[in-house]
């Protein structure tokens, strides 16, 4: 018995926008061993989910022996595919951790224009739930910690906070402001 069928483990985490065309994406599995082959892939699943209403909860489906568990929330899908042998309880646990901490790290505002300016830290999410197909951690709490670890190592300080961050911290205050 190999060590990768003592756990279960995920072949890619897709993140599309409402157009079927990548945000971010991971393949951990070498069944797609081309760029084309990732690409027809994508366009596969979102051909076959993007009419269905996953907007509540996460949805399941197959398509080509991969167990596919999906959820679209304003103008993203988020998809995470296993094998065909892999438990969806633990694939849909992945999609929620990985959500989840899309929604913690955007502030709620889960939207193709946020998460393209901070995809940085959406593929470091996705390093921390994610390795080589194992599966390291679901809660979102964590997760976002983590990338927020890492993310402080990088830019430094707090006080070096770039000009678009800058710019989405003073929105939100004025929103709220406004909302009072």
């Amino acid at each position: 018995m190999a060590y990768g069928d003592l756990s279960p483990t995920v072949k890619n985490i897709l993140l599309l926008d409402s157009e079927g065309m990548r945000v971010a994406v991971k393949y951990y599995s070498d069944d797609w061993p081309t760029n084309s082959a990732k690409l027809a892939f994508e366009k596969s699943v979102f051909t076959k989910t993007h009419k269905t209403n996953a907007r509540s909860e996460a949805e399941i489906t197959m398509l080509e022996n991969n167990i596919i568990v999906y959820k679209f929330v304003q103008d993203l899908h988020f998809f995470v595919t296993g094998g065909d042998d892999e438990n969806e309880l633990i694939l849909a646990t992945v999609l929620n951790g990985f959500f989840d901490s899309v929604a913690l790290l955007l502030r709620n505002n889960v939207d193709k224009r946020e998460a393209l300016e901070n995809l940085d830290l959406i593929l470091l999410c996705l390093d921390e739930i994610v390795d080589g197909g194992m599966i390291l951690e679901t809660e979102a709490n964590v997760i976002v910690g983590k990338v927020g670890t890492n993310n402080l190592d990088s830019a430094g300080s707090l006080t070096e906070q770039t000009i678009t961050q800058a710019l989405a911290t003073a929105r939100e205050q004025f929103t709220r402001s406004l909302l009072r």
